[in-house]
């Protein structure tokens, strides 16, 4: 992982797997951004490992949040393989959040590694 429109882009990617409603294709995007032996932690999650444990918690937390969607907040920060930024969950297009949090991301390559999951 060379520049910071890169790291974007597969954090974007990332964000896309929280809002895929459909498993199988969830499931997939997982395969392409994470790398094989990738992992997923958070205050609810101490490791999700491989995509059918992180799309199963994905699942889980979409009954919940309905039809609300992440997006991204900032890049506050990345350098050699890690970055950490801010994400927001809200109405499609409504510009207000119900929740937002940090994650701190491991790039191995044009894949993600590992993420860290913080609530605000």
């Amino acid at each position: 992982m060379t520049t910071i429109d890169q790291r974007t882009e597969l954090i974007l990617k990332y964000l896309d797997i929280w809002n895929e409603r459909d498993a199988t294709a969830r499931e997939s995007l997982i395969k392409t951004v994470f790398t094989e032996d990738g992992v997923y932690s958070d205050p609810d999650h101490e490791a999700l490992r491989g995509p059918g444990e992180l799309s199963a918690a994905i699942s889980r937390a979409q009954e919940g949040f309905g039809d609300m969607e992440f997006s991204l907040g900032a890049l506050i920060n990345a350098h050699h393989d890690t970055a950490l930024f801010t994400w927001r969950l809200g109405a499609p297009g409504s510009g207000t959040a119900v929740a937002t949090g940090y994650d701190v991301v491991e790039f191995s390559g044009r894949q993600i590694r590992r993420v860290v999951g913080f609530f605000v």
